[in-house]
């Protein structure tokens, strides 16, 4: 009886081992080799770009409507207008990266005193890839607790700071006759962009340098510093600051707003912005939302071999909805 009894312990120590390790790696599956998140992860309400793709497969559209006023003091004009933002992102041929399409369509009116001058058209047509070079959080899954220290294991770790890391490249497209533009702007020119982005609690810090323009004679360069605070799993609000400079033109901008998650893949948000200087002033209010379509997602069940050991297989695509064996 008692060697009975031991067996049966055995082998339900081991169904119970068995379920813990399939739970490990599915947990590790989502949580550090896989771009995508739980619930839909949105650029918007702000303006600088995440350092993670959407994920393989998945395709996601980020919309948005505003309004703005500008007034510059040197030259006496004043514009008010319009526009839409669309930006599509889909996640292809490698979970960490991402193709994307940037349109920005607007309307104003420019007040000169004696007349006025009516615009319409695309401000904004850029086409580009992302990808994701450098993932701290990976290489943490590594990391092995310490068994005699509780403290090691709760306190701050200042590798946490240690940001993810990504590149993106692209060019942009004038459309139409460029009126946005200025004199002498090639129609397609490259734009570049380094990525990086940290978590912290429930903060999230990226930070952009953007190069647009480099084939003009006058290349536009551009950085932008949002930090995002999660209130609550449905309410989040964000500041941003974003400089500009060219031989043209140069600005200093801060942003802010909120967003709220009405369902899993369906975000909204609203946001204002404000310029510091006068020529122009710049005052702009943005709503809109985000929507993802992740039906065809399947993560993987254990991170991909990276050739260090031989003799592993990949392992079937297992969907995120189904149910671990028994």
């Amino acid at each position: 009886v008692h060697l009975v009894n031991t067996n049966l312990a055995k082998t339900y120590s081991m169904m119970l081992l068995k379920r813990a390790l399939s739970l490990i790696l599915l947990l590790l599956s989502f949580s550090g080799y896989s771009q995508y998140t739980d619930v839909i992860n949105s650029n918007r309400p702000g303006r600088s770009m995440a350092a993670f793709s959407v994920g393989e497969t998945v395709f996601q559209t980020e919309f948005g409507v505003y309004g703005f006023k500008e007034k510059h003091d040197l030259l006496l004009t004043e514009t008010k207008g319009f526009g839409s933002e669309i930006n599509l992102r889909y996640g292809a041929f490698l979970e960490q990266l991402e193709f994307n399409l940037d349109l920005d369509y607007r309307k104003d009116k420019i007040d000169y005193g004696n007349y006025e001058l009516s615009r319409s058209g695309f401000r904004k047509t850029t086409v580009g890839a992302k990808y994701l070079f450098y993932d701290p959080y990976k290489s943490r899954l590594n990391e092995k607790p310490n068994l005699y220290s509780w403290k090691a294991n709760n306190s701050f770790s200042w590798k946490r700071l240690i940001p993810a890391v990504g590149f993106y490249a692209g060019a942009s497209v004038n459309m139409g006759n460029n009126k946005f533009g200025a004199k002498g702007d090639p129609i397609i020119s490259p734009k570049m962009a380094v990525i990086a982005q940290s978590q912290f609690g429930k903060n999230v810090f990226v930070a952009n340098i953007i190069s647009e323009q480099i084939s003009s004679d006058s290349p536009i360069w551009s950085y932008i510093v949002t930090l995002t605070h999660g209130f609550s799993e449905q309410w989040s609000g964000f500041i941003e600051n974003q400089g500009i400079k060219n031989d043209n033109h140069s600005d200093l901008i801060f942003r802010g707003g909120a967003a709220y998650l009405l369902a899993e893949n369906f975000q909204i948000d609203a946001s204002f912005g404000m310029s510091a200087k006068n020529t122009p002033s710049l005052g702009v209010a943005s709503i809109g939302f985000s929507w993802r379509f992740d039906k065809d997602y399947m993560p993987s069940l254990i991170p991909i071999d990276d050739g260090k050991k031989e003799g592993t297989e990949k392992k079937d695509k297992k969907r995120k909805d189904e149910v671990l064996p028994e």
